[in-house]
């Protein structure tokens, strides 16, 4: 595609030869943009910000000052194969946020879906999958490997051990270590990490039914105090459910995962 005629490009940017820059795109002043990277329609790529490596960013995102979107893995055992950071649409990527390509030994590709806002100093490592309308706040950071649902909020501070899964719609508190998988709609918080509750407030705020909150607080009591391991307490849920949202938990515990799970207290 090349550049499109309609994008707006300050003087002083450098756009490497090979990039393709889409309709409507906006590069500012000192903005550098590599040889393999794609900007869609639309994106905005504000002054002294860098987009490079085998690069994909979707429609309407914009990446403000000093972020440096798409260089290599922050891991030794990278030895310079071909990976890929695909970025998805509408995003909001704040000052000095860092985004990683992925490795050979994670599957190539790190991803980030729709919506999300990453606020200044926030990082992406190698092989993360981010989903859609994530947040994270200020100089958060997630290690490689990890899987980030939808509709995740990560407070400021905080951060994400590599492996580490966290389910849909659950919020972690600012300064934050997480060591262990985090079940879908689950509160964490405190310095080393536990789970605390559910994520009512943001249940509440995108309008899931009473019933269906009603019934996580049920589902998060029978495994806090339910008899047997937790995958157990986990699969008598599964038998013993109509909620979409307890199946969004029992899923997640009875999915994949490298590592163990913070469980409720």
């Amino acid at each position: 595609m090349g550049i499109d005629a309609s994008a707006r490009i300050h003087p002083s940017a450098v756009i490497e030869e090979g990039a393709r820059i889409g309709a409507g795109c906006v590069i500012g002043a000192f903005a550098v943009i590599g040889p393999r990277v794609v900007l869609h329609e639309g994106v905005e790529v504000k002054s002294h910000a860098i987009v490079t490596g085998d690069t994909e960013i979707g429609e309407g995102t914009v990446i403000f000052p000093f972020a440096n979107i798409g260089d290599i893995p922050q891991d030794l055992k990278f030895r310079g194969e071909e990976t890929r950071l695909i970025v998805g649409k509408r995003n909001r990527i704040r000052e000095g946020v860092t985004m990683n390509t992925g490795t050979e030994g994670g599957g190539g590709v790190t991803r980030v879906g729709d919506d999300c806002l990453f606020m200044t100093g926030t990082h992406v490592g190698h092989d993360a999958q981010v989903g859609n309308r994530v947040i994270m706040a200020n100089h958060a950071a997630l290690a490689g490997h990890c899987v980030i649902d939808d509709e995740v909020i990560i407070g400021g501070l905080s951060g994400i051990h590599q492996w580490v899964r966290v389910g849909r719609g659950a919020i972690i508190g600012a300064v934050t270590m997480v060591t262990n998988d985090v079940i879908p709609y689950g509160l964490v918080q405190g310095p080393r990490g536990h789970l605390d509750g559910l994520n009512l407030v943001g249940l509440k705020r995108r309008g899931v039914p009473r019933s269906d909150i009603t019934a996580l607080r049920a589902a998060y009591q029978a495994l806090a105090q339910g008899e047997g391991a937790f995958q157990e307490r986990a699969q008598r849920l599964a038998d013993d459910t109509d909620s979409d949202y307890v199946r969004d938990i029992v899923e997640f515990i009875l999915g994949d995962s490298d590592r163990s799970f913070l469980t409720p207290s």
